[in-house]
């Protein structure tokens, strides 16, 4: 089909706004249920209720069902995303997942959380997702860009195929990388299963709704990207094209980037070359749709900083999320659930990254704070 100019204003126009109804939606569950990966993660490490943990791996393994599902029926192209690229950067998954798996535990949450706490009051958070695009754009195309490139790109490997588990696991064992990525994601379901017959007096149906909505959401994100606002061949380059998007790929859900791509359009309203994207609206709904669920729910209230101590954090916090985030190639969703769900090797590294930031922080604030059980006051209040 021969895209004309007004058929790619239309589908451009579908993806970007078709992204505000999806953050709205996400912004709902995730504030009614306190959908929190940070959480999951420190109330794992600090052996707390599962629930969170729970929610968290739910969604995976239903964004792993959906993902694969629509990869194997070809609904998007999945070699194309982010998380499967040909360039594993292993160092950068590390070292980034560290450095933001430590700012989420100083900062009052991930770029996620923060953007639903935000729509919900707290301006803690809101002083912190600035914090996170300032650095985010310094790390994306600034002077943090140097160290990023020289020094934590520069340690990676190229490989013939791309990144995911499957295709690195089938070329090992001589199987085809769907089928074993079928294996994996059974694997997955099994063992989500298995969490949840174990836990099952524990699990309230928040966390089943929480990670049923966030693992929904993440597949009708690609769907939007990958197959609504997908052009075969664009008139202008004659190659295939990603409408929407800021990477020109299909995105999933992840939160970094976009908070620097919505600093640059605030700030670069009149340039016409800055235009809103899948990611900032996406962003936006959040907000919108969190601030909706709190104030339905009796729950809007606002809040600031208790202490000198709780500002140094957020901001510290905040710049490691912006610099570790865009060096990981994605958050604690970006990397912790989208990248999880597409099997993405990338993206377990930085997991592993983030997991070893967590247990550091926890016990330094543990040490810190004179306790030696328990869970610190900052992670209850996640």
């Amino acid at each position: 089909m021969n895209a004309t100019p007004e058929t790619l204003a239309f589908l451009t126009r579908a993806v970007v706004w078709g992204a505000l109804p999806l953050g709205l939606l996400l912004g709902a569950v995730a504030q009614s249920t306190r959908f929190c990966v940070r959480g999951g993660i420190a109330d794992w490490v600090t052996f707390q209720g599962p629930a969170r943990l729970f929610s968290w791996v739910l969604a995976i393994a239903v964004g792993a069902v959906l993902l694969q599902s629509m990869i194997g029926l070809g609904l998007f192209d999945a070699g194309r995303t982010l998380a499967w690229n040909e360039r594993l950067l292993w160092f950068s998954a590390l070292a980034g997942g560290l450095l933001f798996g430590i700012g989420m535990m100083l900062a009052p949450g991930c770029p996620q959380r923060c953007l639903v706490k935000a729509g919900a009051g707290d301006l803690t958070a809101g002083v912190t997702l600035l914090v996170i695009a300032v650095v985010a754009v310094m790390t994306l195309r600034g002077i943090l860009a140097v160290p990023r490139v020289g020094l934590f790109d520069s340690l990676s490997v190229t490989l013939s195929h791309p990144q995911d588990l499957g295709s690195l696991l089938g070329g090992a064992l001589a199987t085809p990388a769907g089928l074993v990525r079928a294996a994996l994601t059974a694997l997955l379901v099994a063992g989500t299963a298995l969490f949840a017959w174990r836990a099952r007096r524990q699990l309230d149906a928040a966390a089943w709704a929480g990670g049923l909505g966030v693992g929904l959401v993440l597949a009708l994100a690609f769907y939007l990207t990958g197959r609504v606002g997908f052009v075969a061949e664009h008139p202008e380059t004659l190659d295939p094209a990603w409408l929407g998007t800021q990477g020109k790929r299909p995105e999933g859900l992840s939160f970094v980037a976009p908070l620097a791509n919505a600093l640059d359009l605030l700030t670069l309203w009149t340039d016409k070359n800055t235009v809103a994207t899948f990611g900032v609206m996406l962003s936006l709904g959040i907000v919108l749709g969190s601030h909706a669920s709190a104030r339905w729910r009796g729950e809007y209230q606002v809040e600031s900083f208790a202490t000198v101590r709780e500002l140094r954090h957020s901001v510290v916090g905040g710049a490691l999320m912006g610099f570790g985030g865009v060096t990981a190639l994605g958050c604690s969703v970006g990397n912790g659930v989208t990248g999880a769900a597409l099997l993405s090797t990338g993206s377990v590294l930085a997991i592993v990254g983030m997991v070893v930031g967590t247990v550091l922080v926890l016990k330094w604030q543990a040490r810190s704070d004179g306790r030696a059980q328990g869970e610190p006051a900052a992670v209850r209040a996640a």
